[in-house]
């Protein structure tokens, strides 16, 4: 439920997303049609559910690669509860603004850990591959919620990409794996797979990304409160602080 907390702005899906036109028009027509007593809440669970069973379905990839298919699945049903418990919530006029802002942010949390775990337990990414792309997408996240604070502006674009645009390429690369298409290779005396290579390179395009809007805050910021000078003192407009 991407909802807005007091002091910072809507937090709608980015309209830069490559899939946000389709989104616009496809999530709320959905959120219509759903029974009366499924309610976001549900959708969010339906959402942590799937992360749980991509993890468990990529982990038994090991033992057959059928499993990918349930994992494709699986990111299909994680995207309808993950996008549209904030839109029905929205289009029924039942939102917690608060609430929906402190569950949506943790479940994506958790989810993320769990999606980068399962794939890097399987045979397609290594794990230490995998264990990468989780915390750059933490750190992505984090200091979002910094810029809701000190810049009072909550901002979840970072570019063209985003969760539903990386679940297509997940299902796409399922989809190449599960019809036998070999993508693994050896490289760095490393039996690595073309996933490996994706993940690295996402993993470092977010740390890219955040570390260029880190240096832009931080210029906004310094200009905001300028620092005391090496001769002594701090500035008289901000005793006391740092």
């Amino acid at each position: 439920m991407a909802d807005t907390p007091a002091g910072a702005v809507a937090a709608e899906r980015e309209p830069n997303f490559l899939l946000a036109r389709f989104e616009r028009r496809v999530l709320p027509a959905m959120a219509r049609r759903l029974p009366r007593w499924m309610l976001p809440d549900d959708l969010t669970a339906l959402g942590v559910a799937c992360a749980i069973g991509i993890c468990a379905s990529y982990q038994l990839t090991n033992e057959s690669r059928a499993w990918l298919w349930v994992a494709s699945a699986l990111l299909v049903l994680h995207w309808v509860g993950d996008s549209l418990d904030g839109t029905l919530a929205r289009t029924r006029g039942i939102q917690r603004p608060k609430y929906g802002y402190y569950l949506d942010h943790l479940v994506d949390a958790v989810s993320t850990a769990l999606i980068g775990i399962g794939l890097g337990l399987s045979p397609y990414m290594l794990l230490a591959i995998g264990t990468l792309i989780v915390v750059a997408y933490l750190i992505l996240s984090i200091n979002v919620y910094l810029e809701s604070y000190a810049l009072d502006r909550f901002s979840i674009g970072y570019g063209y990409l985003g969760p539903t645009e990386i679940r297509v390429v997940l299902i796409a690369l399922n989809t190449a794996l599960a019809l036998g298409a070999g993508l693994d290779f050896e490289a760095f005396d490393l039996d690595i797979t073309v996933l490996d290579l994706i993940g690295l390179g996402i993993a470092a395009v977010m740390i890219a990304l955040v570390l260029a809007r880190a240096g832009r805050n931080l210029r906004d910021l310094a200009r905001e409160e300028p620092a005391a000078s090496r001769t002594g003192g701090t500035d008289s407009r901000y005793p006391g602080t740092y």
